[in-house]
C-alpha cells in the first residue's frame, strides 16, 4: 500500500491530465460551435440577397475578421465559399438535405484546411474577433497570429502554479 501523499499525487496527476483533454476538447468544440454560429447569423443577414453576393459578404467578412487574404488561401477561400453556399441554402430552406450539405462542405474545408499546426476551430479561437477569452486559456495562440488580448499570458492555464517558496 502505498503512502498518503504517493497516493494523492498519482491520482491528482491522473486528475490533471484529465482536465487537459476535456479542456482541450472543450475549446474544439465551443470555437466549432461558434463558427457555425456565426456562419448561420451572419449569413441570415444575407439570406434576401442573391446567392452569389450573399457568399460573396459573408466570405468578405469572414476572412476580414480572421485577417486573411483570399489570394493567399485560394483553396481555402474556394472551400470557405462553398461552405457559405452551403449556409445560404440552408438558411433559405433548413431541410435536413441542406444540413447534410452544410456537413459535407464543413468536412471538405477541414480537409483543406486543417494541418499538422492549425485546425478550423483553433483559427476561430487564435483569429476571430469574435475568439472567447477562455479558449486562450487552454490553447494560447502561437507567435504570429492575432492576439486578442496582448495582457493574456502564453501559456495553458493549468502551467500556472503555486510561488516556489511553497515548494
Amino acid at each position: 500500500m502505498g503512502h498518503m501523499l504517493e497516493e494523492l499525487s498519482e491520482r491528482s496527476e491522473r486528475s490533471i491530465e484529465d482536465m487537459k483533454a476535456a479542456a482541450r476538447r472543450a475549446r474544439t468544440d465551443h470555437a466549432a460551435s461558434e463558427l457555425v454560429r456565426h456562419m448561420l447569423t451572419t449569413t441570415r443577414k444575407s439570406a434576401n440577397a442573391p446567392r452569389h453576393e450573399a457568399i460573396e459578404a459573408v466570405v468578405g467578412e469572414w476572412l476580414e475578421a480572421w485577417h486573411l487574404d483570399r489570394h493567399e488561401w485560394p483553396d481555402i477561400a474556394l472551400e470557405m465559399e462553398m461552405l457559405t453556399g452551403a449556409f445560404y441554402d440552408y438558411c433559405n430552406d433548413p431541410s435536413d438535405s441542406h444540413d447534410e450539405a452544410v456537413r459535407a462542405a464543413w468536412l471538405r474545408l477541414k480537409r483543406a484546411h486543417d494541418n499538422d499546426e492549425r485546425t478550423l476551430e483553433d483559427q476561430m479561437a487564435w483569429r476571430s474577433v469574435c475568439a472567447h477569452g477562455w479558449w486562450g486559456d487552454v490553447e494560447p495562440a502561437p507567435a504570429g497570429y492575432r492576439d486578442h488580448d496582448a495582457s493574456r499570458a502564453r501559456d495553458p492555464f493549468w502551467t500556472k502554479a503555486c510561488p516556489p517558496q511553497c515548494l
